[in-house]
């Protein structure tokens, strides 16, 4: 059986043919998430790491699927370090020995009423899936192949803030990955879509 996406070196290949897009602070937070790509030993699969944040009152993306990471700490090195110690205390999962495959585009929310921030995308390849021990900030965890991204990804409904919308998402089952992870995961879900 063989994959219906690249490995993770042509993953590395395709994202170092791509120029992210650098976005300027403009006042705003930084923050960083870490997309994390492991690869199946038995079918050379490539899995993609979504997490479920905690329900948290005041959190905008409380409940929602999503990508380790957050804000900027004052003592981060830079936005690299910021997706690394995130990852590390969400999911217990150490990017510091994990292959960095590249980058994604810079994103800040659309939504106004969202806080003001830019979100730094890095691509890790890890060898095995590793063990994960989340934190309170994570509900839940899970592994998707990035195949399922491409074939799962359409409209549908959503609450937000108490409103029905209807967005672009990646419906996963009962998972739904929509907003700011859908945005993020887009260029990478149209890049493999581009591989021969």
């Amino acid at each position: 059986m063989t994959s219906d996406t690249p490995d993770l070196s042509l993953i590395q290949a395709l994202l170092e043919d791509r120029a992210p897009i650098t976005a300027p602070r403009q006042g705003a937070a930084e923050a960083a998430v870490a997309v994390v790509l492991a690869q199946r030993l038995t079918d050379a699969t490539v899995e993609l790491l979504l997490i479920r944040r905690a329900e948290r009152l005041g959190d905008p993306w409380s409940g929602q699927m999503g990508l380790p990471g957050g804000r900027r700490q004052h003592d981060d090195a830079d936005l690299l370090a910021t997706a690394i110690r995130e990852t590390l205390e969400e999911t217990a999962i150490d990017l510091t020995e994990a292959r960095l495959l590249g980058r994604l585009d810079d994103l800040a929310p659309l939504t106004p009423t969202l806080p003001p921030i830019m979100v730094r995308p890095f691509v890790f390849g890890v060898d095995v899936q590793p063990q994960i021990r989340p934190n309170v900030e994570v509900a839940a965890h899970r592994w998707v192949p990035l195949g399922d991204l491409h074939r799962s990804e359409g409209v549908t409904t959503v609450q937000a803030r108490g409103i029905s919308v209807s967005v672009h998402a990646y419906q996963l089952g009962t998972d739904i990955v929509w907003g700011m992870t859908h945005r993020i995961l887009t260029p990478l879900v149209k890049l493999l879509d581009a591989w021969p």
